[in-house]
């Protein structure tokens, strides 16, 4: 992509307003490229406040000084074309609603915006925002047990205000790599025709060892000494069931609880029986859910965007199970796997030390690290697994279940623990991003933005658990606007540039594109005079409240270090806290 260098002529514009310029409130700015409508406040005892041709001179006024700083599409029509600005009321409480007669970008919304409040007699510009329906869904179970783990309490993963933005997994595919599902009334209309990989009779409790077309649970019970000399019987857990009603349990029917994602579909893919299942059944399910062909089995007509696997084991990545999800990666499926809950370095458990998945650790009520859940540097980020000690409900991640010992009998709700319960949380909010994205997002961009928008632990981990608790609405919002054209300045790795004189307030945005596989990303500023703020985010505009990384050190010296970075593109903000010029700036990818 060219980076256009039209914001050093924004900034130039712009510190030549006047003092008494009007304040600009940008905290809606992706709303206006929506709707672009905008509130203006003029002040007491102005013409423009009473007067309808005094405002109208005003507006057409700004949309002139616009002009140069939105870009060739809007800076060169004229008549019946051209941009204009209409008031459409007077609000209230004195407010002027006018709306833009076309549609803009963030960029030039917010160039129009400024052109605005330099008008001395304009005390303030905002977005006319949009609100949209918060209405929870009617489920019971949801209202009892599940908010914890869905809201915006400190343990939660933001999932019900998700929702209210109307995202909910419709057209998206999720297989769910388990011990299959069973027929539960809550799940059965968001099940796809799946298909049980287990290759031996004794693990499936099936009369043949050949794969069969299903994906259900037929249970994974066990006897005494069936899995090992002393090894105790077990029940059924109906693990697959309760991972399934995580990522897409049916919602808005008045029973039982909700889904994540609960307008998406899953294909249940049965690939663990009595005392667990075997590494090459696993690594077939894998090529086959996301699409691939595996031999002596019909290819999935329900090619999956989204595979979850609560599984694992304590062993170092394989290279066949490797091999198996750069396939299943490659055919554009997002891979979340669970750390695994030995509390111990997840480096040690597969597949969560494979490369290419998202890896999920767990969190408790309190957004603590549960104390069972792996950590480490193969972790990404965490969600709500639960952790028991927090009492009932809220130390339980609740979803659908079976009441049958052994083989499948009544429905019913069970609250679990683990970060078996932790990844279809992360698994659905993929689902989430892909079915509001303008178009499909790659497995590396998705893990990129979940991690870009984790928010921090509410309570320091005693371990590290990665970038912070899955945030739902805030990777919503992030797959829904990427893409979106953000003017930068391009960066080439180690080559130092100049950086604009910059009055305080103003700030200048720059762009560097990572190659997948590096180990850091360093931005650097120094020299020259003044006091600056530096901000870095993932494929999208970096905020002082929205960033990956951040640099506020007194003077013009800022470092920024971005540590694994997922390939892609990254933008760097610099502020000016006081005037600066002189600066020089330098990005290294290593």
């Amino acid at each position: 992509m060219t980076f256009r260098r039209t914001l050093l002529s924004v900034l130039i514009a712009s510190a030549c307003l006047p003092a008494t310029a009007g304040t600009v409130d940008l905290s809606s700015l992706q709303d206006a490229t929506v709707s672009p409508r905008f509130i203006v406040k003029y002040r007491d005892g102005s013409a423009e406040r009473t007067q309808a041709a005094a405002s109208r001179r005003a507006l057409a006024a700004a949309v002139e000084r616009a002009r140069p700083q939105m870009g060739p599409r809007l800076a060169n029509l004229r008549g019946a074309a051209a941009l204009r600005i209409d008031t459409l009321r007077v609000t209230a409480t004195g407010r002027q609603v006018v709306r833009a007669s076309q549609r803009l970008d963030r960029a030039q919304a917010e160039a129009l915006m400024r052109a605005i409040a330099s008008d001395p007699n304009v005390e303030s510009v905002s977005v006319d925002r949009l609100m949209r329906p918060s209405a929870m869904p009617n489920d019971p179970v949801l209202a009892t047990h599940q908010l914890w783990h869905y809201g915006t309490g400190s343990g939660g993963a933001r999932v019900t205000t998700a929702w209210s933005t109307g995202a909910t997994g419709a057209g998206i595919v999720v297989a769910m790599l388990d011990t299959g599902a069973t027929r539960h009334a809550d799940l059965m209309s968001n099940l796809l025709d799946g298909y049980d990989f287990i290759t031996d009779r004794a693990l499936s409790g099936r009369p043949t060892d050949d794969r069969v077309p299903g994906g259900w649970d037929l249970g994974d019970f066990t006897t005494a000494g069936q899995c090992a000399p002393g090894s105790p019987a077990s029940p059924s857990s109906w693990h697959g069931t309760h991972v399934s009603g995580t990522i897409a349990e049916v919602t808005n029917n008045e029973i039982g609880g909700a889904g994540v994602a609960y307008d998406a579909k899953i294909v249940p893919v049965r690939v663990l029986g009595r005392c667990g299942g075997y590494t090459s059944d696993i690594n077939d399910a894998i090529v086959w859910a996301a699409g691939g062909h595996v031999d002596g089995v019909p290819d999935n007509p329900h090619p999956a965007e989204v595979i979850n696997m609560s599984l694992g084991g304590t062993h170092a990545c394989e290279a066949d199970t490797q091999a198996a999800i750069d396939k299943a990666v490659s055919l554009g499926a997002t891979v979340v796997v669970a750390a695994g809950n030995d509390n111990a370095d997840a480096t040690g458990h597969a597949p969560a030390s494979c490369a290419r998945v998202v890896t999920v650790g767990a969190t408790g009520f309190s957004g603590q690290r549960a104390g069972y859940s792996n950590y480490g540097s193969a972790v990404d980020l965490s969600a709500p697994g639960g952790a028991g000690v927090e009492g009932s409900p809220n130390g339980y991640i609740w979803s659908t279940h079976n009441t049958g010992a052994t083989v499948p009998e009544g429905d019913r709700y069970v609250g679990m623990t683990g970060t078996s319960m932790a990844t279809p949380h992360v698994a659905g909010i993929v689902a989430l991003m892909q079915g509001v994205a303008a178009t499909p997002l790659t497995p590396a961009q998705i893990e990129g933005l979940l991690v870009a928008s984790a928010r921090p632990f509410p309570i320091k981990p005693d371990r590290a658990i990665g970038a912070g608790i899955v945030d739902a609405t805030a990777a919503v919002e992030r797959a829904r606007t990427f893409g979106q054209p953000i003017q930068a300045i391009a960066l080439t790795s180690n080559i130092t540039e100049a950086m604009p004189p910059l009055a305080a307030g103003q700030s200048v945005m720059y762009a560097i594109d990572v190659p997948e596989g590096r180990s850091r990303l360093e931005f650097t500023t120094y020299g020259g005079r003044g006091t600056l703020a530096a901000y870095a985010n993932y494929e999208s505009e970096p905020m002082p409240a929205a960033n990956i990384a951040s640099s506020v050190r007194p003077g013009t010296n800022q470092v920024l270090n971005v540590m694994s970075p997922a390939k892609g593109r990254y933008y760097i903000k610099v502020v000016a806290t006081a005037d600066a010029a002189g600066v020089l700036v330098r990005a290294r990818i290593l």
